[in-house]
């Protein structure tokens, strides 16, 4: 049985990993080592049991330590714990990014600890405790990159099944190729298209104001940090700019194929990538969990926001981004709201026709 787990870094990841912790295993006594005011508001959320003080005073006692910050700050942290972790403690990490961490874990670390590499397969928009969610690894993957001939131990298989996600072993490298086509290559495309429109405006000042429906899910990721992006970027450097040559070098045969007025060539491109998302799985999370929207009208009068949003608290329902669209003076308005799944906005929307608002799902 699993008593002690310390948490380094209490952000949107590892929050979520604590509050899915103290859910579904209640006995284990959760740790946190953070800033004092993030420690506070984890505490106050429930998601710890113990604020430490200091790194020795947080893994002295633990039988795993989950570092859960970016990583810039998680090499510098195996350094410092390495002399206070006990023997036989298990060591891993929730970061996008894995030979770098391996190959540190490797050097600062004694012999006494086991080092796994971590990546669970799921996100947010947001960041920070306040983001944090107890269903967020639900149906994820969660990678796990053992050094080579190390055993994944039965206690941190314990915790990742905890959470609800579905574990799969991979090596680094390997991980950090397919990390860099799905999910850093991307953050980059969508960050440069929305860029590229932006620039577009300038000209043509009804780019943005047409940009909606399928751009805006397409872009939706461009509104990432760059805080966030910096060390992965750096860490994964050789992969990503594999991907974006690869990506490059598509898109370059995809306009030579516009060029020439190839239209089969170009349907051959449009049926393989139809193909090759149709294998994606439906049920499954990725870096970034998709959410559900449902259109709704609402009058142009005092309230009216209130009264819908009242509405969906009454019943329990969560929204998890608002956007109005479309809105004159004295005339109907147009709000976009995002659900976590399908099932979730369907009931919002049927709880939204019974106070009398008119609904529509994409």
């Amino acid at each position: 049985m699993i008593q002690h787990v310390t948490i380094v870094g209490t952000g949107l990841i590892g929050g979520s990993l604590a509050l899915a912790w103290q859910a579904a295993l209640p006995n284990v006594q959760l740790t946190g080592f953070d800033a004092p005011e993030v420690l506070d508001a984890a505490h106050a959320r429930g998601a710890l049991d113990v604020r430490a003080a200091s790194l020795k005073a947080a893994v002295a006692e633990a039988e795993v330590v989950v570092l859960a910050t970016p990583l810039r700050a998680m090499l510098p942290l195996m350094n410092d714990m390495a002399p206070h972790l006990p023997e036989g403690v298990v060591v891993t990490d929730v970061g996008s990014v894995k030979r770098p961490v391996l190959a540190h874990a490797a050097e600062a670390l004694p012999a006494h600890a086991t080092f796994i590499g971590g990546h669970p397969m799921a996100g947010s928009e947001n960041d920070g405790i306040e983001a944090a969610d107890p269903v967020l690894f639900e149906n994820a993957t969660y990678v796990l990159c053992p050094p080579n001939d190390t055993e994944v131990p039965i206690a941190l298989r314990t915790l990742i099944e905890a959470t609800g996600a579905r574990i799969r072993l991979m090596d680094a490298p390997a991980h950090d190729r397919v990390a860099a086509t799905v999910s850093h290559l991307p953050q980059l495309v969508a960050v440069t298209l929305a860029r590229y429109a932006g620039e577009r405006h300038a000209t043509d000042g009804a780019t943005l104001d047409l940009a909606a429906g399928g751009f805006r899910d397409l872009t939706r990721i461009a509104s990432s940090p760059f805080e966030l992006w910096r060390d992965i970027l750096t860490a994964n450097q050789g992969p990503v700019l594999d991907a974006l040559g690869g990506f490059a070098s598509a898109i370059q045969t995809l306009r030579n194929r516009l060029i020439a007025e190839d239209h089969e060539a170009l349907a051959a491109v449009f049926d393989d990538a139809h193909e090759a998302r149709a294998t994606i799985p439906e049920r499954g999370k990725g870096f970034l969990e998709p959410l559900a929207d449902v259109y709704v009208r609402a009058q142009d009068r005092p309230g009216e926001l209130v009264t819908l949003t009242t509405a969906l608290a009454d019943a329990g329902l969560n929204i998890k981004e608002i956007e109005l669209l479309r809105v004159r003076e004295g005339t109907d308005g147009t709000f976009r709201l995002s659900f976590s799944d399908l099932p979730t906005a369907e009931e919002a929307a049927a709880v939204l026709d019974d106070a009398g608002f008119g609904t529509m799902l994409p």
